[in-house]
């Protein structure tokens, strides 16, 4: 059993070596033993590519407003592990980590022995949240971040109050598939019996597997531009402007204080799946708590502004869709600034593809690589690019950081993106640098 901190996250840790191992028989297994903890909570699912964490954090904020105590179960962390099991935006502290991990590991030894293999690092860390929700920490809801895919994502498990699928890309489709259609339909797992599904999912034919899947498990479903309406869009200096139309109403001119036009898709989300709530669940959620809880929202590294002078922001943009929706905010908000941009990515993307965006957008491109299993090297990515002279590698991503901070002009702009575990790493460094500067 563990006593400190360091020896549960060492522990923790160790289970990646086990890898991604769809399935949810192992969590039915742990849940049986623990008895059945995800049956005492109330929960709401959120899926997709992208736009998961914000839209958590986003409809979080909103219940928060509330006056809800709220729970969430998000992925990967920025700054510190105990993030991923949160309540009201405050991570777990590192007792209640520590009492977490000796309770699943007997569990984990002796999966370990059985035919079944031991549980993942995600599985471990997900039995972990459910424990701490019904039997810890009680709340008034939980929100659950799918980690992969859904269907046999750990945390279906759950049987929700409400589902959300945000969007659809061509991501992870070694595993999930390689069309939008197959996508859609791992992402579509999600969607119990009965359960209603909020959804900003834009291409036709993922729209139609969703649909399919809601007719046949009669939920049902709201759909982004058909069923809920986003209008009079504005781009603020630190945030978005927008109004949602749907069934219950009107809201004109929220505003959030998330940068970029896809954050208005992932607020609108939010903001259905609050008034659904609110007219079939007995939650109580006024316009003020909307409004506030939008404004107040946050979500680390997407398009976040670390430093004004010099002008530093990141973006967790670890796929291609993703990749496209920097670049366009990129060349609409940023066209007074030279961009210089360092990238970092996990070797199971598309690579050349998020990179030919990149270069179409930046002044100079550099490479780098950090320390995770399945990071790509630096020069895997230069080779990914084109030959162009504006691209260039950095071995030590600390030290380019640093001679960039102190060497930046006022016309110039830092973009630091890639995966969300690069990322991770990058912010308190960034953050360290720029005060010491």
């Amino acid at each position: 059993m563990f006593d400190t901190y360091e020896q549960a996250i060492e522990w923790i840790h160790a289970r990646l070596r086990l890898g991604i191992k769809p399935g949810l028989t192992r969590m039915e297994w742990m849940l049986d033993r623990l008895g059945h903890p995800e049956r005492r909570i109330k929960t709401i699912h959120v899926g997709g590519t992208n736009g998961k964490g914000s839209t958590v954090a986003f409809l979080r904020s909103i219940l928060e407003s509330a006056g809800y105590r709220i729970g969430t179960f998000t992925s990967p962390y920025f700054e510190q592990f105990n993030e991923r099991i949160s309540v009201n935006a405050q991570p777990i502290s590192d007792q209640e980590l520590i009492e977490l991990t000796n309770v699943i590991k007997p569990l984990a030894d002796e999966l370990d022995e059985t035919e079944l293999g031991g549980p993942t690092e995600f599985e471990v860390i997900t039995a972990m949240s459910l424990y701490y929700f019904a039997k810890m920490s009680p709340v008034d809801v939980v929100i659950y971040e799918v980690g992969l895919g859904g269907r046999f994502d750990s945390t279906n498990v759950i049987h929700p109050l409400l589902s959300i699928i945000t969007s659809i890309g061509l991501d992870h489709t070694a595993i999930l598939g390689d069309t939008y259609e197959e996508i859609a339909f791992e992402k579509a797992g999600i969607i119990k019996n009965g359960v209603s599904v909020v959804t900003g999912v834009k291409q036709p034919e993922a729209q139609e597997v969703i649909r399919k899947k809601a007719v046949e498990a009669k939920s049902p479903m709201y759909q982004l531009e058909r069923d809920f309406l986003t209008s009079s869009r504005v781009s603020l200096k630190l945030g978005e402007k927008f109004t949602v139309s749907s069934m219950f109403g009107k809201l004109e001119h929220l505003e959030t204080s998330m940068i970029g036009s896809h954050q208005v898709d992932n607020a609108a989300c939010a903001v259905m799946a609050a008034k659904i709530l609110s007219n079939y669940y007995s939650f109580i959620i006024e316009e003020i708590h909307v409004r506030e809880g939008l404004s107040k929202a946050y979500w680390p590294g997407r398009l976040e502004i670390l430093s004004e002078d010099p002008f530093i922001l990141i973006d967790g943009a670890h796929n291609e869709e993703g990749i496209n929706a920097l670049a366009s905010e990129i060349k609409s908000r940023f066209t007074d600034k030279k961009v210089s941009i360092l990238f970092a990515a996990l070797k199971d993307k598309k690579l050349d593809k998020m990179i030919a965006v990149l270069e179409n957008v930046a002044d100079s491109l550099t490479f780098t690589s950090f320390d995770f299993p399945r990071a790509a090297k630096a020069e895997e990515l230069l080779a990914a690019g084109s030959t162009s002279g504006n691209n260039d590698v950095a071995e030590d991503y600390k030290e380019f950081i640093d001679q960039r901070i102190s060497g930046m002009k006022e016309d110039e702009l830092l973009l630091v993106t890639g995966s969300l575990y690069f990322l991770s790493e990058v912010k308190p460094l960034t953050v360290s640098l720029l005060k010491n500067k």
